[in-house]
């Protein structure tokens, strides 16, 4: 029994060691994970596992372990901020895949890029022709960013000469069936408020709704549970 107690101890250690770290190093870490991010992560998870089941290994050893990782990171990250030209080597650096409309073979042959890869990454953007595309780039973290041609390209208010909109955030005010009183106040609207837009939806209860979203100058825009309203959907 004492040994799970040992183990429970050292990985509730490990958890909030990692949750530390993970704050100090940033979110680049996780949102713009590179190849060097990614086996540098590979290899704390073995290092970090490996001290919590090696019976001479401790709490200690797994500070040690993290606090050298943490160093490391921390280091590297000072390296590529200070020093251009290492970002290259750390980091990695973008590639043109498409160039004008046209298959860059060499660039992708060196980034292990195949047709079929390359397609993937464009219907990931909504796009599912090579047509449309007039430069692609495969950025350092494995994601692609497209320019597409002008001509599919989407028009927007500039284009069209219109006035500029005042952009707003919507805001979740129900999920999962519960109000989230915190938005619901910073929008300075009440509960009656909330209970009477979902009335003129046709709904009674909070709790017959899934996800309910508040947006400026627009309708409460309202997911219900279907398995709930199955007869009333099919009415329509």
């Amino acid at each position: 029994m004492s040994d799970y107690f040992s183990m429970f101890i050292e990985t509730l250690f490990g958890f909030l060691a990692l949750f530390i770290l993970t704050k100090i190093l940033g979110k680049t870490q996780i949102n713009q994970i590179t190849p060097f991010d990614f086996i540098s992560a590979l290899l704390l998870g073995e290092l970090v596992g490996n001290a919590l089941f090696d019976p001479e290994s401790g709490i200690p050893e797994i500070c040690f372990v993290l606090i050298v990782y943490g160093i490391l990171m921390y280091v590297s990250e000072i390296i590529t901020q200070k020093f251009k030209r290492t970002r290259h080597l750390i980091e990695g650096s973008p590639s043109i895949v498409i160039y004008n409309g046209k298959l860059i073979r060499d660039t992708m042959k060196k980034n292990k890029l195949d047709i079929n890869q390359l397609q993937h990454l464009l219907r990931a953007k909504d796009i599912f022709t090579l047509q449309e595309v007039e430069f692609a780039i495969l950025e350092a973290n494995g994601t692609l960013s497209v320019l597409k041609k002008s001509d599919y390209q989407s028009p927007n208010r500039k284009d069209l000469m219109l006035a500029p909109l005042e952009v707003h955030l919507p805001i979740t005010l129900i999920n999962d069936g519960e109000i989230i009183f915190d938005n619901l106040r910073e929008k300075n609207l009440t509960e009656d408020w909330l209970l009477e837009a979902i009335n003129k939806q046709g709904f009674k209860h909070i709790t017959d709704i899934f996800y309910a979203e508040f947006a400026e100058n627009k309708e409460l825009f309202i997911l219900p549970y279907h398995n709930r309203h199955h007869d009333r959907w099919n009415m329509k």
